[in-house]
């Protein structure tokens, strides 16, 4: 990784760690239930790694369903917090593991199952952290992404991507679907499927989750509702006394094949 970004990254979630592991977008979500219910099906089970973990919600849910759960994360403070969320969730299968999604530390062929949700738009090389994900996993192993995505569009894409910068700095790039699937089968994995969910920010919450100062919010509202009607509209920006009360994205899951 970037040594600058990986600082900032750092920084960032260093400092707002018990925000994550506390924020209803990452405890929850239609996402997360989907991607348990897949493995549920799909009958997974023995090692799983999830990359970038955060607050360990998909290392909590997971635990009950492998063997073997290793959390992964590159900001020291985040993976305390991880580590005593799911502790005191009674899970005993949970290791952790200090690291960069971009050069993960372990052998070839170590996983049946790698996850990383919310996360890989902080990846300034994703590419390279998609080949290290096909380098770790088993023969038949699965890796299930999730993650905001931007529209095809390209005004949109560009939009949206701004937006999150100017709130979090670590924020390097959200993908459009179409470039998710062709990263995957570059590397040589097979995409199985993907799915798509909707997804409301409530303005304050989402700037309070990066600890973003009073006059910073002020900024980017007043940046937001300058922007084309157009773009407001698709992103279904809801404003009351113009303040930006919330507005919509899109994340996706897709599990790709190895």
């Amino acid at each position: 990784m970037n040594m600058d970004h990986q600082q900032s990254v750092k920084k960032q979630f260093g400092q707002n760690a018990h925000n994550y592991v506390t924020s209803p977008l990452h405890a929850k979500g239609d996402d997360l239930a989907w991607m348990k219910q897949w493995v549920i099906e799909n009958g997974k089970g023995g090692v799983h790694l999830d990359i970038a973990t955060g607050g360990g919600h998909v290392a909590h849910t997971f635990a009950p369903l492998f063997d073997q759960v290793i959390a992964l994360d590159l900001t020291p403070e985040m993976l305390t917090a991880a580590e005593k969320f799911i502790k005191e969730q009674g899970h005993s299968n949970v290791s952790f593991q200090l690291g960069d999604a971009q050069a993960l530390p372990f052998a070839d062929e170590t996983f049946d199952v790698i996850t990383c949700r919310i996360a890989a738009h902080h990846f300034p090389r994703v590419q390279v952290f998609v080949q290290e994900t096909y380098r770790t996993l088993k023969k038949d192993g699965v890796l299930i992404i999730a993650d905001n995505v931007t529209p095809e569009k390209e005004e949109l894409d560009q939009f949206y991507n701004e937006l999150e910068k100017r709130r979090d700095p670590s924020h390097f790039r959200a993908y459009k679907k179409s470039e998710w699937i062709s990263m995957l089968e570059e590397a040589g994995l097979w995409t199985d499927s993907l799915v798509t969910f909707k997804k409301k920010f409530i303005y304050e919450t989402w700037c309070h989750n990066m600890s973003l100062p009073a006059e910073k919010m002020k900024e980017l509202n007043k940046w937001i509702l300058s922007s084309e009607k157009y773009i407001k509209d698709f992103f279904k920006v809801e404003v009351k006394e113009d303040t930006v009360q919330s507005f919509q994205g899109q994340s996706i899951v897709v599990v790709a094949s190895k």
